[in-house]
């Protein structure tokens, strides 16, 4: 590497934000493929993607600089600039996750937690899981299971337009998203020019 290019080395994402993304990658593939014929394994997956959700809400307010809701989640105003910025092909660029990004975060949590606390209130009908014995094994399971399903499936959409963005976004800022995700590190000249500014600002 040389040393122009090593100046534009920028560590992002810290190893805990790294193992809990391909963590639940790999637990929410496997929940929704073996939705229908592995139940057991279905259910634990399902466990496994709820306690990374709850890690990830924590370590989003208590977790390194860009792990923090604070850095990624803006405003309203800031999101649709941003999207409208997309448009005209010259976004600004980000160190961490863009407002868009940020934005898709979010509703991934919400979406993925949502399909735990669902899937968990399915068990308690059938007199199982953490919820078992509580008012919500009183729910219908028809309506639950379709419930459940629905926020899978939207858990999904989700998903593809998440991995639709970094690609776009990858293309759009020369930058490798997805191998940044697995070595915590970026290398762009954007990016030494955004944490110049961040600093500056700081």
């Amino acid at each position: 590497m040389s040393n122009v290019e090593s100046q534009n080395v920028i560590k992002v994402w810290d190893p805990l934000v790294r193992i809990f993304h391909w963590s639940l990658v790999l637990f929410f593939l496997t929940a929704y493929l073996t939705e229908d014929d592995f139940e057991n394994i279905h259910i634990y997956a399902g466990y496994a993607v709820s306690i990374l959700i709850g890690f990830r809400l924590i370590w989003g307010v208590i977790g390194a600089k860009y792990a923090r809701f604070s850095n990624f989640v803006k405003g309203p105003a800031e999101t649709l600039a941003y999207l409208k910025s997309l448009i005209t092909g010259s976004p600004r660029h980000y160190i961490g996750h863009n407002p868009a990004g940020g934005m898709m975060v979010v509703a991934l949590l919400v979406a993925l937690a949502a399909t735990g606390f669902s899937g968990m209130a399915l068990l308690a009908v059938d007199g199982g899981g953490p919820l078992a014995g509580t008012f919500i094994a009183n729910f219908n399971e028809d309506l639950l299971e379709g419930f459940h399903e629905f926020l899978a499936n939207t858990s999904v959409l989700l998903v593809v337009l998440h991995v639709a963005g970094v690609l776009v976004s990858s293309l759009l800022h020369q930058e490798n998203l997805i191998r940044a995700m697995f070595t915590g590190v970026k290398v762009h000249k954007a990016v030494a020019e955004e944490q110049h500014l961040e600093e500056t600002a700081d």
